[in-house]
Formats: structure tokens, sequence, C-alpha cells
């Protein structure tokens, strides 16, 4: 079964510096048909102005997965860590107890365009940690890359959670396939471009809630970036 969440029909939180599109519940936006999937319970498209962001806010017990799609992403936690996230790199932050951080478009010129995702952790309460690395296009072209898992296999990033997330880009025509597993759950998210999963043709934003289907063909029907949430 592949349910589809349209692009168009996501939340929105806009400002003068933030357009913000969320695929689940999220802030002041709320679906009860879209509070999340499984352990995956947010999925935010933000675009921000230049020189514009988030200012210093909390979070605890959630892993926290920040992709930057274009521009660049300063940001500053109470742990004293700091740093920028270019396209190509993933960060991943365990809030556990507790970390106050700021994220703000590192460029005074050009906008930021980023993905952010929340995954619900299976332990609470760990120590605060930021992981960050990055993932050449040339290993992400023609293939699913490993980002990040929760054993951090193939160099990709630890997440305290029984999921794995893939990340891969397509040129036209070019196909991938997938086995999620016996009683596993999937998530597809298009970033860029357009994929048809088993048939059924995603745009970019668009997200597909994927369960019991024992394999999964994508084939790009543009050039296409996605990721891949393997669920349990």
């Amino acid at each position: 079964m592949i349910e589809i969440r349209p692009a168009g029909e996501r939340g929105k939180t806009q400002t003068s510096w933030l357009d913000g599109n969320h695929t689940f519940s999220f802030n002041r936006y709320y679906d009860q048909r879209w509070t999340g999937f499984r352990d995956l319970v947010v999925i935010n498209e933000d675009y921000i102005a230049p020189g514009q962001g988030f200012g210093t806010h909390s979070h605890n017990d959630m892993e926290i997965i920040t992709y930057v799609i274009e521009g660049a992403l300063e940001h500053r936690d109470s742990t004293g860590g700091s740093g920028v996230i270019r396209p190509g790199e993933v960060q991943k932050m365990s809030a556990g107890t507790g970390v106050s951080h700021s994220e703000v478009n590192a460029s005074e010129t050009e906008r930021t365009h980023l993905l952010q995702i929340w995954i619900q952790p299976e332990q609470k309460s760990i120590k605060p940690y930021y992981e960050q690395k990055m993932f050449p296009e040339a290993e992400r072209r023609g293939k699913l890359r490993l980002i990040a898992s929760s054993d951090a296999s193939e160099d990709s990033l630890t997440v305290h959670q029984n999921v794995k997330l893939f990340d891969a880009l397509l040129s036209t025509g070019e196909e991938v396939s997938y086995q999620p597993g016996k009683d596993r759950h999937a998530w597809i998210q298009v970033i860029k471009g357009a994929v048809t999963v088993n048939d059924t043709a995603l745009q970019a934003g668009d997200g597909a809630a994927i369960s019991d289907e024992s394999s999964l063909n994508i084939q790009a029907s543009e050039a296409a970036e996605f990721m891949l949430f393997d669920l349990s």
C-alpha cells in the first residue's frame, strides 16, 4: 500500500523570512491524518531568507537530522559547538537530556533551502551530541546511499532508533530497487525532480507512506533526488 502525501497539501508557516512546509503536524499546524509515520514525526522543507533564521530554542529527546539542499546553515548550541552545514553534508543532533541551539542562514545574499527531519528516539535522556558528515554526490549517484542508521554502518551517521535513512540521485530513466523486509515500512520524500514508486508518481515535495510492499522499484521520470526511510 502506498499513500501519497502531496506537496501542495502540506501545512505552511510563512513569515517575512521563512517559507516553511510541514509534511506532518508541526507547531501551529495540525492535521489528524498526518501526525507522523511510525517513528518519523517531522519533515519540514524550509526556505530561509539571507541572514535570517531560528533564534535560540531548545529540544530534548529527539533525533534531529538537517540536510541542506541549497545555500548554507550556521548553527550554534549550548554546549559551545558551532559550524556551517552545506549541500551534501548531513547533520544529526541527538537532543537527549536537552540542548539549546540557533540555526541561521549563513549567507547575507542567498536563501537557504533545507530539510529538517525529526525521529523519535528509542532511548531517552542520553547525553546530547552532534555528528556531521559529507556524503559526496558520487556516492549517491545512481544508488541508495545509507546516510543514517542505528549502528552507523557504511560510515553513516548514528540515529538512536531502528531506522535506516538513504539518499539517492537518479538521472532521467534511472532506477533503483529496495526490499524493506518483513514487517517493515518505508517513507519516500522527493527532494527534486520526479519519480515513480511501483508505478505511483511522485513530484518534488511529495512524500509517500509505504506498508505491505515486499519490494520497491523507484524510477526517475525526470532527474531526481529523494530520501528513503526504512522504519519499524
